[in-house]
Protein backbone atom coordinates (compact mmCIF):
# COMPACT_ATOMS: atom_id res chain seq x y z
CA UNK A 1 0.00 0.00 0.00
CA UNK A 2 2.87 2.35 0.91
CA UNK A 3 4.62 1.66 -2.44
CA UNK A 4 1.41 2.43 -4.35
CA UNK A 5 0.98 5.65 -2.39
CA UNK A 6 4.58 6.62 -3.17
CA UNK A 7 4.07 6.02 -6.90
CA UNK A 8 0.85 8.06 -6.85
CA UNK A 9 2.63 10.88 -5.06
CA UNK A 10 5.50 10.75 -7.57
CA UNK A 11 3.11 10.99 -10.52
CA UNK A 12 1.39 13.90 -8.80
CA UNK A 13 4.69 15.71 -8.27
CA UNK A 14 5.78 15.15 -11.89
CA UNK A 15 2.44 16.43 -13.12
CA UNK A 16 2.74 19.48 -10.89
CA UNK A 17 6.24 20.24 -12.17
CA UNK A 18 5.05 20.04 -15.78
CA UNK A 19 2.08 22.28 -15.01
CA UNK A 20 4.43 24.78 -13.37
CA UNK A 21 6.68 24.68 -16.45
CA UNK A 22 3.69 25.55 -18.61
CA UNK A 23 2.95 28.56 -16.42
CA UNK A 24 6.56 29.77 -16.28
CA UNK A 25 7.35 29.49 -19.99
CA UNK A 26 4.68 29.91 -22.63
CA UNK A 27 7.21 30.05 -25.46
CA UNK A 28 9.46 27.02 -25.27
CA UNK A 29 9.45 23.99 -23.01
CA UNK A 30 12.74 22.09 -23.31
CA UNK A 31 12.57 18.46 -22.34
CA UNK A 32 8.82 18.05 -22.73
CA UNK A 33 8.04 15.20 -25.17
CA UNK A 34 7.29 16.22 -28.76
CA UNK A 35 8.74 19.70 -28.32
CA UNK A 36 11.25 20.67 -31.04
CA UNK A 37 14.91 20.63 -30.14
CA UNK A 38 16.77 23.88 -29.56
CA UNK A 39 16.85 25.14 -33.15
CA UNK A 40 17.34 28.56 -34.75
CA UNK A 41 14.26 30.74 -34.27
CA UNK A 42 12.00 31.69 -37.17
CA UNK A 43 8.92 33.81 -37.81
CA UNK A 44 6.62 32.56 -40.58
CA UNK A 45 3.96 34.38 -42.61
CA UNK A 46 1.32 32.47 -44.56
CA UNK A 47 -1.75 33.58 -46.47
CA UNK A 48 -2.37 35.89 -49.40
CA UNK A 49 -1.23 39.10 -51.09
CA UNK A 50 -0.56 41.54 -48.24
CA UNK A 51 1.78 39.16 -46.43
CA UNK A 52 3.28 37.99 -49.73
CA UNK A 53 4.30 41.55 -50.54
CA UNK A 54 2.10 42.16 -53.59
CA UNK A 55 2.64 45.71 -54.79
CA UNK A 56 6.10 45.90 -53.24
CA UNK A 57 7.95 45.01 -56.46
CA UNK A 58 11.27 43.23 -57.03
CA UNK A 59 9.55 39.87 -56.70
CA UNK A 60 11.57 36.82 -55.76
CA UNK A 61 12.69 34.71 -58.74
CA UNK A 62 10.22 31.93 -59.32
CA UNK A 63 7.23 33.92 -58.01
CA UNK A 64 6.75 36.39 -60.87
CA UNK A 65 4.95 34.16 -63.32
CA UNK A 66 7.63 31.53 -63.84
CA UNK A 67 5.99 28.14 -64.38
CA UNK A 68 2.64 29.68 -63.53
CA UNK A 69 3.73 30.88 -60.08
CA UNK A 70 2.27 34.35 -59.43
CA UNK A 71 2.82 34.45 -55.64
CA UNK A 72 4.65 37.80 -56.04
CA UNK A 73 6.76 37.50 -52.89
CA UNK A 74 8.61 40.75 -52.38
CA UNK A 75 11.56 41.74 -50.18
CA UNK A 76 9.26 44.61 -49.14
CA UNK A 77 6.77 42.15 -47.56
CA UNK A 78 5.86 42.78 -43.90
CA UNK A 79 7.90 39.84 -42.57
CA UNK A 80 11.05 41.52 -43.90
CA UNK A 81 10.11 44.78 -42.16
CA UNK A 82 9.80 43.24 -38.70
CA UNK A 83 12.06 44.43 -35.90
CA UNK A 84 13.65 41.08 -35.02
CA UNK A 85 17.03 39.95 -33.73
CA UNK A 86 19.49 39.10 -36.49
CA UNK A 87 19.44 35.47 -35.36
CA UNK A 88 15.75 35.08 -36.27
CA UNK A 89 15.00 33.75 -39.76
CA UNK A 90 12.13 35.37 -41.67
CA UNK A 91 10.15 32.93 -43.81
CA UNK A 92 7.45 34.09 -46.21
CA UNK A 93 5.13 31.33 -47.45
CA UNK A 94 2.27 33.68 -48.37
CA UNK A 95 1.10 33.77 -51.98
CA UNK A 96 -0.82 36.51 -53.75
CA UNK A 97 -4.31 35.39 -54.69
CA UNK A 98 -4.35 32.52 -52.19
CA UNK A 99 -7.64 31.19 -50.88
CA UNK A 100 -8.09 29.15 -47.71
CA UNK A 101 -7.84 25.88 -49.66
CA UNK A 102 -4.20 26.69 -50.47
CA UNK A 103 -3.44 26.74 -46.76
CA UNK A 104 -5.18 23.45 -46.07
CA UNK A 105 -3.29 20.21 -45.56
CA UNK A 106 -4.92 18.87 -48.74
CA UNK A 107 -5.39 21.85 -51.09
CA UNK A 108 -7.12 21.82 -54.45
CA UNK A 109 -4.50 20.40 -56.86
CA UNK A 110 -2.97 22.43 -59.65
CA UNK A 111 -1.32 25.30 -57.79
CA UNK A 112 2.35 25.87 -58.54
CA UNK A 113 3.38 25.52 -54.90
CA UNK A 114 0.76 23.40 -53.17
CA UNK A 115 -0.17 23.50 -49.48
CA UNK A 116 1.29 26.33 -47.42
CA UNK A 117 0.60 24.33 -44.26
CA UNK A 118 2.70 21.42 -45.52
CA UNK A 119 5.48 23.91 -46.12
CA UNK A 120 4.95 25.27 -42.61
CA UNK A 121 5.24 21.77 -41.17
CA UNK A 122 8.63 21.34 -42.84
CA UNK A 123 9.81 24.71 -41.56
CA UNK A 124 8.61 23.86 -38.04
CA UNK A 125 10.95 20.87 -37.96
CA UNK A 126 13.97 22.81 -39.23
CA UNK A 127 13.47 25.88 -37.03
CA UNK A 128 11.93 26.79 -33.70
CA UNK A 129 8.96 28.76 -34.96
CA UNK A 130 7.98 31.45 -32.45
CA UNK A 131 5.24 33.18 -34.45
CA UNK A 132 2.92 32.15 -37.28
CA UNK A 133 1.19 35.15 -38.86
CA UNK A 134 -1.84 34.43 -41.04
CA UNK A 135 -3.87 36.60 -43.38
CA UNK A 136 -6.50 34.77 -45.42
CA UNK A 137 -10.17 34.86 -46.38
CA UNK A 138 -10.67 37.88 -48.64
CA UNK A 139 -10.17 35.81 -51.79
CA UNK A 140 -12.71 33.19 -50.75
CA UNK A 141 -16.44 33.94 -50.69
CA UNK A 142 -15.97 37.71 -50.21
CA UNK A 143 -14.00 37.87 -53.49
CA UNK A 144 -12.69 41.28 -52.48
CA UNK A 145 -10.71 41.93 -55.67
CA UNK A 146 -13.75 40.96 -57.76
CA UNK A 147 -15.81 43.41 -55.72
CA UNK A 148 -13.27 46.14 -56.47
CA UNK A 149 -13.52 45.28 -60.17
CA UNK A 150 -17.32 45.52 -60.02
CA UNK A 151 -17.00 48.92 -58.42
CA UNK A 152 -14.77 50.04 -61.30
CA UNK A 153 -17.41 48.76 -63.72
CA UNK A 154 -20.07 50.72 -61.81
CA UNK A 155 -17.97 53.86 -62.25
CA UNK A 156 -17.61 53.19 -65.99
CA UNK A 157 -21.40 52.77 -66.35
CA UNK A 158 -22.14 55.52 -63.83
CA UNK A 159 -24.57 53.09 -62.24
CA UNK A 160 -26.99 55.05 -60.01
CA UNK A 161 -26.63 52.69 -57.05
CA UNK A 162 -22.99 51.92 -57.64
CA UNK A 163 -21.57 48.54 -56.68
CA UNK A 164 -22.32 49.18 -53.01
CA UNK A 165 -26.09 48.98 -53.46
CA UNK A 166 -25.80 45.36 -54.53
CA UNK A 167 -23.09 44.46 -52.05
CA UNK A 168 -24.95 45.69 -48.96
CA UNK A 169 -27.25 42.69 -49.12
CA UNK A 170 -24.67 40.15 -50.30
CA UNK A 171 -21.65 41.07 -48.20
CA UNK A 172 -22.76 39.74 -44.77
CA UNK A 173 -23.75 36.42 -46.37
CA UNK A 174 -20.41 36.15 -48.14
CA UNK A 175 -18.56 36.79 -44.87
CA UNK A 176 -20.62 34.17 -43.09
CA UNK A 177 -19.74 31.58 -45.73
CA UNK A 178 -16.07 32.50 -45.44
CA UNK A 179 -15.75 32.07 -41.69
CA UNK A 180 -15.82 28.25 -41.41
CA UNK A 181 -13.21 28.02 -44.18
CA UNK A 182 -10.82 30.29 -42.30
CA UNK A 183 -11.55 28.37 -39.10
CA UNK A 184 -10.68 25.08 -40.82
CA UNK A 185 -7.40 26.54 -42.12
CA UNK A 186 -6.45 27.71 -38.62
CA UNK A 187 -7.29 24.26 -37.26
CA UNK A 188 -4.97 22.72 -39.86
CA UNK A 189 -2.19 25.09 -38.78
CA UNK A 190 -2.66 24.02 -35.16
CA UNK A 191 -2.60 20.36 -36.20
CA UNK A 192 0.59 20.81 -38.24
CA UNK A 193 2.32 22.51 -35.33
CA UNK A 194 1.10 19.80 -32.95
CA UNK A 195 2.51 17.11 -35.24
CA UNK A 196 5.85 18.95 -35.34
CA UNK A 197 6.03 18.75 -31.54
CA UNK A 198 4.83 22.21 -30.53
CA UNK A 199 2.46 22.90 -27.68
CA UNK A 200 -0.04 25.72 -28.30
CA UNK A 201 1.71 27.80 -25.65
CA UNK A 202 5.11 27.48 -27.32
CA UNK A 203 4.33 29.73 -30.30
CA UNK A 204 2.06 32.64 -31.14
CA UNK A 205 -0.67 32.25 -33.78
CA UNK A 206 -1.61 35.68 -35.14
CA UNK A 207 -4.46 36.43 -37.52
CA UNK A 208 -4.47 39.83 -39.20
CA UNK A 209 -7.23 41.42 -41.24
CA UNK A 210 -7.14 43.74 -44.25
CA UNK A 211 -6.69 47.44 -44.88
CA UNK A 212 -8.94 49.48 -47.14
CA UNK A 213 -6.84 50.46 -50.18
CA UNK A 214 -9.16 53.31 -51.15
CA UNK A 215 -11.44 55.80 -49.44
CA UNK A 216 -13.49 58.93 -50.17
CA UNK A 217 -10.46 61.16 -49.45
CA UNK A 218 -9.05 60.72 -52.98
CA UNK A 219 -8.27 63.68 -55.22
CA UNK A 220 -11.13 64.40 -57.69
CA UNK A 221 -8.67 64.65 -60.59
CA UNK A 222 -7.61 61.05 -59.88
CA UNK A 223 -11.15 59.67 -59.62
CA UNK A 224 -10.85 58.13 -63.06
CA UNK A 225 -8.66 55.75 -65.07
CA UNK A 226 -5.60 57.79 -64.12
CA UNK A 227 -5.72 56.24 -60.67
CA UNK A 228 -8.95 55.42 -58.86
CA UNK A 229 -12.05 55.01 -61.05
CA UNK A 230 -14.68 54.64 -58.31
CA UNK A 231 -17.93 56.36 -57.44
CA UNK A 232 -17.71 58.27 -54.16
CA UNK A 233 -20.52 56.23 -52.60
CA UNK A 234 -18.61 53.03 -53.40
CA UNK A 235 -15.38 54.40 -51.95
CA UNK A 236 -17.26 55.22 -48.77
CA UNK A 237 -18.81 51.73 -48.61
CA UNK A 238 -15.46 49.96 -49.13
CA UNK A 239 -13.73 51.96 -46.40
CA UNK A 240 -16.51 52.38 -43.85
CA UNK A 241 -18.53 49.17 -44.26
CA UNK A 242 -17.02 46.46 -46.43
CA UNK A 243 -13.51 46.29 -44.94
CA UNK A 244 -14.58 46.81 -41.28
CA UNK A 245 -17.19 44.04 -41.55
CA UNK A 246 -14.60 41.72 -43.08
CA UNK A 247 -12.32 42.49 -40.15
CA UNK A 248 -15.05 41.78 -37.61
CA UNK A 249 -15.77 38.42 -39.23
CA UNK A 250 -12.09 37.43 -39.10
CA UNK A 251 -11.82 38.59 -35.49
CA UNK A 252 -14.67 36.27 -34.56
CA UNK A 253 -12.88 33.32 -36.18
CA UNK A 254 -9.57 34.21 -34.49
CA UNK A 255 -11.23 34.24 -31.07
CA UNK A 256 -12.69 30.80 -31.72
CA UNK A 257 -9.23 29.47 -32.65
CA UNK A 258 -7.54 31.00 -29.62
CA UNK A 259 -5.42 33.15 -31.93
CA UNK A 260 -4.28 36.72 -31.44
CA UNK A 261 -5.83 39.28 -33.78
CA UNK A 262 -4.42 42.39 -35.44
CA UNK A 263 -7.03 44.65 -37.05
CA UNK A 264 -5.77 46.51 -40.14
CA UNK A 265 -9.15 47.89 -41.23
CA UNK A 266 -8.33 51.47 -40.17
CA UNK A 267 -4.61 51.41 -40.93
CA UNK A 268 -4.74 53.21 -44.30
CA UNK A 269 -6.53 56.37 -43.11
CA UNK A 270 -4.87 59.34 -44.78
CA UNK A 271 -2.74 57.11 -46.99
CA UNK A 272 -5.22 55.57 -49.43
CA UNK A 273 -4.43 55.20 -53.09
CA UNK A 274 -4.98 58.53 -54.93
CA UNK A 275 -4.99 60.56 -51.69
CA UNK A 276 -1.39 61.78 -51.85
CA UNK A 277 0.46 64.00 -54.28
CA UNK A 278 -1.41 63.70 -57.61
CA UNK A 279 1.84 63.58 -59.59
CA UNK A 280 4.23 61.58 -57.41
CA UNK A 281 1.80 59.62 -55.18
CA UNK A 282 3.91 60.69 -52.20
CA UNK A 283 2.11 59.88 -48.95
CA UNK A 284 0.17 56.97 -50.42
CA UNK A 285 0.61 53.48 -49.00
CA UNK A 286 -1.43 51.72 -51.69
CA UNK A 287 -0.96 51.44 -55.43
CA UNK A 288 -3.29 53.16 -57.84
CA UNK A 289 -4.68 51.41 -60.90
CA UNK A 290 -1.45 49.79 -62.11
CA UNK A 291 -0.84 48.25 -65.54
CA UNK A 292 2.25 46.25 -66.47
CA UNK A 293 2.25 47.19 -70.14
CA UNK A 294 5.05 44.76 -70.97
CA UNK A 295 3.04 41.84 -69.62
CA UNK A 296 0.08 42.88 -71.75
CA UNK A 297 2.17 41.99 -74.80
CA UNK A 298 2.68 38.43 -73.56
CA UNK A 299 -0.35 36.15 -73.78
CA UNK A 300 0.90 34.06 -70.84
CA UNK A 301 1.25 37.10 -68.58
CA UNK A 302 -1.52 39.38 -69.80
CA UNK A 303 -4.05 38.08 -67.26
CA UNK A 304 -1.81 39.33 -64.44
CA UNK A 305 -0.92 42.70 -65.94
CA UNK A 306 -2.98 44.59 -63.32
CA UNK A 307 -2.32 42.27 -60.38
CA UNK A 308 -0.53 44.96 -58.35
CA UNK A 309 -3.47 47.39 -58.41
CA UNK A 310 -4.80 48.53 -55.01
CA UNK A 311 -2.26 46.61 -52.96
CA UNK A 312 0.16 48.03 -50.41
CA UNK A 313 3.26 49.57 -51.95
CA UNK A 314 6.71 49.37 -50.35
CA UNK A 315 5.93 52.26 -47.98
CA UNK A 316 2.64 50.64 -47.03
CA UNK A 317 4.26 47.28 -46.33
CA UNK A 318 6.86 49.03 -44.15
CA UNK A 319 4.15 50.77 -42.11
CA UNK A 320 2.13 47.58 -41.71
CA UNK A 321 5.30 45.72 -40.77
CA UNK A 322 6.07 48.27 -38.04
CA UNK A 323 2.60 47.82 -36.55
CA UNK A 324 2.93 44.03 -36.67
CA UNK A 325 6.36 44.29 -34.98
CA UNK A 326 4.87 46.23 -32.09
CA UNK A 327 2.04 43.74 -31.76
CA UNK A 328 4.43 40.78 -31.65
CA UNK A 329 6.41 42.47 -28.88
CA UNK A 330 3.44 42.93 -26.55
CA UNK A 331 1.04 40.50 -24.92
CA UNK A 332 -2.25 41.96 -26.15
CA UNK A 333 -4.70 39.43 -27.56
CA UNK A 334 -6.29 42.03 -29.84
CA UNK A 335 -4.93 45.29 -31.23
CA UNK A 336 -5.77 47.79 -33.97
CA UNK A 337 -3.25 49.48 -36.27
CA UNK A 338 -3.87 53.23 -35.97
CA UNK A 339 -2.07 56.45 -36.89
CA UNK A 340 0.68 57.10 -34.35
CA UNK A 341 0.64 60.87 -34.97
CA UNK A 342 4.14 60.76 -36.48
CA UNK A 343 3.35 59.49 -39.95
CA UNK A 344 3.35 55.80 -39.04
CA UNK A 345 1.24 53.19 -37.30
CA UNK A 346 1.02 51.84 -33.77
CA UNK A 347 -0.66 48.70 -32.42
CA UNK A 348 -3.32 50.08 -30.08
CA UNK A 349 -4.99 47.60 -27.68
CA UNK A 350 -8.48 46.75 -28.89
CA UNK A 351 -10.34 48.27 -25.93
CA UNK A 352 -8.38 51.52 -26.24
CA UNK A 353 -9.03 51.71 -29.98
CA UNK A 354 -12.75 51.21 -29.30
CA UNK A 355 -12.71 54.18 -26.92
CA UNK A 356 -11.09 56.33 -29.59
CA UNK A 357 -13.91 55.45 -31.97
CA UNK A 358 -16.69 55.73 -29.40
CA UNK A 359 -15.57 58.12 -26.66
Amino acid sequence: MRAQTTRTLSFFLVGSVLALALLVSDRYLPGVPLQPKQLPEAVVTIGDSTLAGEGGGNYEPGTNGENGNWCHRSPAAPVHQLDLPSTVTRINLACSGAKTDLLRAEPVPGHAEGSQIKQLAEVARQYRVTDVIVQIGANDDPGFINVVNKCVEAWARQAPGGCSEQMRGQWPERLERMQPKVAAALADIRAAMDDAGYLPQSYSLVVQSYASPVGPDIHPELQNLSGCPFLTKDLRWIQQTGVPQLSEALHEVARGAGARFLDLSRSAAGHHACSGDPQTAEGEWFTRLTVDWESLQDERRAGHAMQESYHANAAGHAALGDCLSEFLRNEEQHAVCLDDGQGGLEAVPGHVAAERTHP
